[in-house]
């Protein structure tokens, strides 16, 4: 891995499959809630799933990839582990991210020597104009802005990427900052969530735990496999709240409602 073409390939190959086989990872971890003078509180398990086809075409360029994937995830109750349906009265809208695709070009790609382990992290600021504007979204809008952090892990074999399998075997974390979620209606209310979740590949989708499967197959089958084109743009928690909700079936803004909710 000297040069960013090569490093970017060791981390196709940790992420996804150059054959362009369907790869799926699955992962598991809490949801904490952070505010001014609050304690921190786990508020909820997370557990999700993620399938990927890796593809390369003439338009993406040299050493370049797409990667087109689906991506499921669920709260938790934080003792129990169910999934839930409702959560302080408010109904709980799981992750349901079709697409949610990258496109990577050669770049010099953070890689941690661990000894007989390889590490490749991604860390992902994000900052632009919110889909749910206050305006629009007064009780489940943070700001107009959405602000967060994505940050990824991925371990693999120093001997596996040695080796020239189109995939190998990896394990992951991944850590996420975040506004308050729409559905759980705290209007800009000072404070945010932290996601922190830990995983690996799988040998194929029929591992993902079963519960999780049976879900699935009970609300969006197709999360079971990968697109098979390109298509854009991403969906994301807060696109799929408006999808649910159209700004013009958004409640107007209760009588002497501040934006602060307990």
């Amino acid at each position: 891995m000297t040069t960013p073409a090569e490093t970017l390939r060791s981390l196709a190959r940790t992420r996804a499959s150059l054959d362009g086989e369907e790869v799926t990872y699955w992962w598991t971890g809490d949801v904490y809630s952070w505010a001014p003078d609050e304690p921190y509180e786990r508020v909820f398990g997370f557990e999700g799933l993620n399938v990927a086809r890796l593809v390369q075409g003439p338009e993406d360029g040299q050493g370049a990839y797409r990667l087109l994937t689906r991506e499921a995830a669920f709260y938790l109750d934080p003792d129990s582990r169910e999934i839930l349906e409702t959560w302080r009265d408010q109904p709980v809208v799981h992750v349901w991210n079709d697409p949610a695709n990258q496109k990577w070009r050669p770049f010099p790609v953070p890689v941690a020597d661990l000894g007989d382990q390889v590490c490749f992290s991604l860390e992902i600021p994000l900052a632009y104009p919110s889909p749910l504007p206050v305006a629009e979204y007064p009780v489940h809008s943070s700001g107009d802005t959405y602000k967060a952090l994505e940050c990824f892990q991925f371990f693999a074999r120093r001997a596996d990427l040695a080796g020239g399998a189109p995939s190998v075997p990896a394990t992951m974390s991944w850590t996420r900052m975040s506004p308050w979620l729409p559905w759980m209606a705290r209007g800009q209310r000072p404070g945010g969530l932290t996601f922190q979740c830990r995983g690996r590949k799988l040998g194929s989708y029929a591992e993902v735990p079963g519960r999780i499967r049976a879900y699935v197959a009970g609300h969006h089958p197709e999360f079971a496999h990968a697109p098979e084109t390109w298509t854009e743009p991403n969906e994301t928690s807060w696109t799929y709240f408006r999808k649910l909700h159209p700004p013009k079936a958004e409640s107007r803004r209760e009588p002497g409602f501040t934006g602060r909710r307990p």
